[in-house]
């Protein structure tokens, strides 16, 4: 049975899940356009089905959750929360993006292939139609400071969001001044809550 330990109704909590792990195949070696077909497919795909029963996360208390406009959050979102809670998808929320660069000629791991993609990208490097990781570090600098204004008017807050994004949020709120209470990495279905008084 889902359930949460006591926590202090004085302290504001906002909760950072990642989504769970998506229906993709992704063995094998993968030229550039299998490579991006990847991405797309990733981005479009059903989610494992899992349990969640974390001790830290008062579901009784949860009536909305916010999304990406990603697939794999929504989902996620419904498999932990149910049917009856409002799913408030923004695109704030979405994922940093990936782009693959030009090597055609070239069969590699899809592992290699996206992170190679997001180095060049973060190096200013493989940007070309998606937005800067300039951009992005502002966008989730954004979202941080909206989930710390919601956390006022009604906690508890929580968003079921992306590894990456969901690490720079952290790191934002925390420059906000909230305290981080858990922080199980950034796996599929890492939960982060983070606390202020």
């Amino acid at each position: 049975m889902k359930g949460a330990p006591e926590y202090s109704r004085t302290k504001k909590r906002i909760f950072l899940i990642r989504h769970a792990r998506p229906v993709v195949p992704k063995k094998g070696y993968f030229n550039k356009a299998a490579a991006s077909n990847y991405i797309n497919d990733y981005d479009a795909a059903e989610v494992e089905q899992f349990v969640l029963e974390h001790e830290a996360i008062p579901y009784r208390e949860v009536r909305q959750v916010y999304c990406s406009t990603l697939v794999r959050s929504q989902l996620t979102a419904r498999q932990i929360f149910g049917e009856e809670v409002e799913l408030v998808v923004r695109h704030e929320f979405r994922e940093f993006e990936r782009r693959i660069f030009s090597l055609p000629l070239l069969r590699l791991p899809i592992r290699l292939w996206l992170l190679s993609a997001r180095m060049l990208w973060m190096m200013g490097l493989n940007n070309r139609g998606i937005e800067t990781f300039r951009q992005a570090k502002q966008r989730a600098r954004e979202a941080a400071s909206f989930l710390a204004e919601q956390a006022e008017q009604k906690p508890p807050v929580i968003l079921v969001g992306h590894g990456l994004l969901n690490n720079f949020i952290r790191w934002y709120l925390q420059d906000l001044g909230w305290k981080t209470a858990i922080h199980e990495g950034s796996g599929f279905l890492s939960v982060t809550m983070l606390e202020m008084d």
